[in-house]
């Protein structure tokens, strides 16, 4: 099978009529907070138990066509041993991981923020693919102010997205680009809107210039 028929097929079992995409992705720091309320200590094979239960759960693949994963997650075992994501490929529900490693400010451009995760994202690939991951997931966020996102902000934030997406689907990996532009702030529904349009305008751009096929993603 060639990469791109590789890539069709995880996308049809992707998105099958009625299904939807589960994120169990959270961050050792989110998860944590998770199980504080209910006194739950975030140990490792707590948070495996905690994923195993949700994905043996019965009948989950009525509704579920895919399943974004914590790196750790895809190391790990349900109770009878079973590789988690294997657990999943089993019940036709499409393994996939998280991928960035998170954000922080933007070099000289106040208020803006950017994603890191490019570095050696290949290699992590190929592993990632080899442990039963067939999609990626990868989120850059942009904060609403008077003067953010800026121009600058904007591109840098879609030129990462754009390299990510390609570097997945060149591993044979389809990419979930998800730009979130943050409710957050007492801005207008009409700035929203701006700021939405602009930045979805840019990373289409982005995409168009490395090349990523969009019915791959």
């Amino acid at each position: 099978m060639t990469t791109q028929q590789q890539l069709q097929a995880t996308i049809e079992q992707m998105v099958q009529m009625g299904k939807g995409i589960l994120a169990a992705d959270e961050s050792l720091p989110t998860i944590t907070k998770r199980f504080a309320p209910i006194g739950v200590e975030s140990t490792e094979e707590n948070r495996r138990a905690y994923r195993a239960l949700l994905f043996t759960a019965p009948g989950i693949e009525d509704y579920i066509s895919g399943v974004i994963e914590f790196e750790e997650t895809l190391t790990q075992t349900a109770d009878d041993g079973t590789p988690l994501p294997e657990v999943l490929a089993q019940r036709g529900i499409v393994p996939g991981i998280k991928v960035d490693k998170g954000k922080g400010p933007l070099a000289l451009s106040p208020g803006d923020l950017i994603t890191y995760g490019l570095d050696g994202l290949a290699e992590r690939l190929q592993q990632y693919k080899q442990q039963g991951a067939r999609f990626a997931k990868w989120r850059e966020v942009y904060p609403i102010s008077r003067r953010n996102p800026s121009l600058l902000g904007i591109t840098a934030n879609a030129e990462m997205l754009a390299r990510y997406a390609a570097v997945c689907q060149e591993q044979g990996i389809v990419p979930i680009v998800e730009p979130e532009v943050l409710m957050d702030g007492d801005h207008s529904l009409a700035r929203c809107a701006e700021v939405t349009e602009a930045v979805q305008k840019e990373i289409f751009h982005a995409l168009h210039r490395h090349h990523v096929v969009l019915e791959h993603m």
